[in-house]
């Protein structure tokens, strides 16, 4: 399966939430999601009636488009999540909020996870001072992302960071606006792992 081309906006109505697919756009009032709350395509005001299995799709398919991640990423995610210990649900949503670009977006440096994506890859991060260019990296307690000695590099995370200044930071990075780097200062916990998406859903599709 491909990379998804066509209007990132459908995404966010079809999902009844800002899924930040569109940047900057996301966080003005020419947010699509603001102007349309309904659902695309001609018979979006009609209740719909999904079977288990369309939910269980439906969840996942948010989960990967949230994350931006090709589907034999996502099977794989799932069984590396299924190996370790602990809630298989909660330890795939770790894996995926680990990811380098995800990280980098969550600390409002990009104003969405394909900026991010597209950030990390052309060399404009360093982690533990050695420049990281793979964004599917997971990150680790005591790592520190910075960026590489550019005033373009500087600049646009500064402009980004106006717009995302609204949007909460979660607990376990501790984002240093000036200096621009992040600290990754403890380990995920429980109430990190909070997503809008039935989590427990994917696993119940994937362990069929």
């Amino acid at each position: 399966m491909g990379r998804y081309t066509e209007a990132k906006c459908r995404l966010c109505r079809a999902d009844g939430e800002k899924l930040f697919l569109k940047g900057k756009k996301c966080y003005t009032a020419k947010c699509m999601l603001e102007r349309r709350k309904t659902t695309p395509g001609d018979h979006g005001k009609m209740r719909r009636k999904f079977s288990e299995y369309k939910v269980q799709l439906r969840e996942k398919q948010k989960l990967r488009r949230i994350y931006g991640i090709f589907e034999k990423q996502f099977r794989n995610y799932f069984a590396k999540a299924s190996l370790k210990k602990g809630i298989t649900g909660d330890n795939l949503i770790s894996l995926l909020e680990k990811r380098l670009d995800n990280v980098v977006f969550r600390s409002g440096f990009t104003t969405s996870r394909a900026a991010a994506r597209e950030f990390v890859n052309h060399g404009h991060i360093k982690v533990n001072g050695r420049k990281v260019d793979i964004v599917s990296f997971q990150v680790k307690n005591g790592d520190v992302v910075t960026l590489k000695d550019s005033d373009k590099s500087r600049a646009f995370v500064k402009d980004n960071l106006e717009y995302t200044s609204s949007r909460e930071i979660p607990s376990w990075l501790a984002v240093d606006p000036t200096k621009q780097s992040i600290n990754i200062v403890r380990e995920m916990e429980k109430e990190d792992l909070q997503v809008s998406v039935n989590v427990q859903l994917v696993v119940e599709l994937y362990s069929k």
